[in-house]
């Protein structure tokens, strides 16, 4: 039992079932026990309970049992209270008592109540226990080799099958150096069968759950020296069960039976601060692990993913869970990275409602970013690096790394000391965003979007061939869109002097290219030009406003070279601000509001 419990308990008997002796002229009188104490529903993780109203109570005490022993305990203030963080299957043990000015009543008698689902199986003790998202690691004497038939699956200790891969789905993918498997075919037509503008889905691709589902390719199975290390797709296993693995011989010539494997989970974690670490020592092995967990919980709940030192190959998904930190190990350090593009899974991406079925069709894109954010407010990512690996030698292709998708364009997503890698669309964004000490490098677009407002504060804006660096897509004229405040454009070694230009538009004019440079260190990367308008070539097409204002369009105050002198000479399409004009610039506060 945590200590965290005993002392709860304490606070708890110490403030129930000893009514303080308020004597005198106007003695307070004791609240009484709590009546018609019951159950009001259960869900597989949740109990919730209900009493009546206690006169004078000001509040109510309650605490949670299971076989005598504590689980839980903490204070109502209404008459009702929801417990989360449970087992499946189990039966808890209830009891309330009514806290007043005067002291607090006894607690009532104990109501049992039992969670939805069923209760975990009994781990076998020869059993190796793991997170709930760990690898199956299988070795073998010498270098296995991938056939292209045969199945793996995954069974709970009464049989019922949890997971399966297919290895006839290989020949739908095409294995990079790395171990990576990709969709085949350069449009990846070849690597899906396709249904009118479906596809359908097959076990070489996963469903990321987080409320709803993202569908995307990734890698079930890598070789590892004489290992196999077999990825199970997202929530196929559950915390405290016990399973077991079989392999056909024709997937690498050795088959695994069923009882040479068998492994349980570790029971779900007790907290709202996770722990990620690839060797198994946390709470999970990966980040989607961890997300698609903290979509379990309360929606406004605080929840700290500390992720650990490592790389991480994978993409993630996190929708409708508000006040999510990301924290990584360290900057260089905690890499989360995938590739993904336009090829691979086309646009910018979205969710659907229901776990496609192996053999069924698809019907959205899970997109082409690495981090697929919808309707997530106070997200902070802090301390680590998310980069989209797709790379090929013309460096084309829309790949970000993540995308904020926002629906209201009010949300917040701060994003603290992280490297954004990319090549082209690094960052796609809307809502509210604060990028801070940060490092953003691509070399076409690759900072765009559909922002309120986005503010990048003290960062190193890194081109890696020329192109442009913001295409702007601001809904409104009064928003503010795309704020470089302090920042250093940079550009790697061996990228040509005048080859990146500030801007370009997309030549929507439903939408506003508000986007402003303020203090900014511009290197000799950035075109003499400055902004890519119709002046610069031909097929440039005009921003909106063509005419730039104080407040709207493409915009600079204070830009200088390393070496402190002004930049001067970039065309009309800028407009140079006035200090006046620069003043809501010039600070986070009147930029953000926040």
């Amino acid at each position: 039992m945590s200590n965290a419990i005993l002392l709860a308990a304490a606070i708890m008997a110490a403030a129930c079932g000893k009514p303080d002796d308020q004597g005198g002229e106007n003695p307070v009188v004791a609240v009484t026990v709590p009546q018609n104490v019951k159950l009001h529903s259960a869900t597989e993780t949740s109990l919730t309970f209900q009493w009546g109203a206690v006169e004078g109570a000001g509040s109510y005490g309650w605490k949670l049992s299971q076989d005598g022993s504590p689980v839980k305990s903490g204070t109502a203030s209404g008459r009702n209270v929801v417990i989360e963080g449970l087992a499946p299957g189990t039966t808890y043990g209830f009891s309330v008592c009514a806290i007043g000015k005067g002291g607090s009543s006894e607690y009532c008698a104990v109501v049992e109540a039992t969670t939805e689902g069923t209760a975990p199986t009994p781990p076998d003790p020869s059993a190796k226990v793991v997170c709930v998202d760990a690898p199956i690691v299988i070795e073998y004497s010498s270098v296995p080799v991938l056939g292209t038939s045969g199945y793996i699956r995954v069974f709970k200790n009464d049989g019922n099958k949890v997971d399966e891969i297919n290895l006839a789905d290989i020949s739908k993918t095409v294995t990079l150096e790395d171990g990576t498997m990709i969709p085949a075919g350069a449009d990846a037509d070849a690597g899906k069968i396709a249904i009118g503008n479906d596809y359908v889905f097959h076990t070489f691709m996963d469903a990321l759950h987080s409320g709803q589902y993202r569908v995307v390719h990734y890698t079930p199975l890598r070789i590892k020296g004489k290992t196999l290390e077999i990825k199970l797709h997202n929530e196929a296993l559950s915390f405290g069960e016990s399973y077991y693995v079989t392999v056909d011989e024709s997937v690498v010539g050795k088959a695994v039976a069923a009882e040479d494997m068998p492994f349980t989970v570790k029971a779900r974690p007790s907290g709202t601060t996770l722990s990620v670490k690839a060797d198994g020592t946390g709470d999970f092995c990966t980040v989607q692990g961890a997300l698609s967990y903290a979509s379990t919980l309360s929606k406004d709940a605080d929840v700290v993913i500390e992720i650990g030192e490592g790389r991480f190959e994978e993409l993630l998904f996190l929708r409708n869970k508000n006040n999510v930190t990301l924290r990584g190990a360290s900057r260089s350090g905690t890499v989360i990275a995938y590739p993904n593009n336009d090829s691979y899974e086309t646009g910018s991406g979205s969710s659907v409602s229901s776990k496609p079925s192996v053999g069924h069709s698809i019907g959205k894109s899970g997109g082409r970013s690495v981090f697929l954010v919808e309707n997530c407010d106070n997200l902070v990512l802090e301390n680590l690096t998310l980069e989209n690996t797709y790379s090929i030698p013309s460096h084309k292709g829309q790949a970000e790394a993540i995308y904020f998708n926002d629906g209201s364009n009010s949300r917040k997503l701060t994003i603290e000391s992280c490297n954004l890698l990319s090549w082209q669309d690094t960052f796609l964004t809307k809502g509210r965003v604060w990028v801070h000490g940060s490092l953003i490098a691509g070399h076409v677009d690759y900072i765009w979007g559909y922002p309120d407002v986005c503010l990048f504060e003290d960062c190193e804006i890194r081109s890696r061939a020329g192109g442009y660096i913001v295409q702007a897509r601001v809904p409104a004229a009064s928003n503010k869109g795309f704020v470089f405040l302090n920042c250093k454009l940079t550009a790697e070694s061996g990228v040509k002097a005048g080859s990146m230009y500030l801007a370009r538009s997309g030549g929507d004019t439903s939408v506003y290219d508000n986007v402003v440079f303020v203090n900014c260190t511009m290197s000799d990367v950035i075109a003499s030009a400055g902004w890519f308008g119709p002046s610069v070539n031909s097929g440039a097409k005009k921003p909106t406003p063509e005419a730039p204002t104080a407040t709207a369009g493409w915009r600079e105050y204070g830009s200088k070279t390393p070496a402190g002198t002004a930049v001067t000479g970039h065309n009309s399409y800028g407009k140079v601000l006035t200090a006046a004009e620069a003043e809501p610039y010039l600070a986070r506060e009147s930029i953000l509001g926040w």
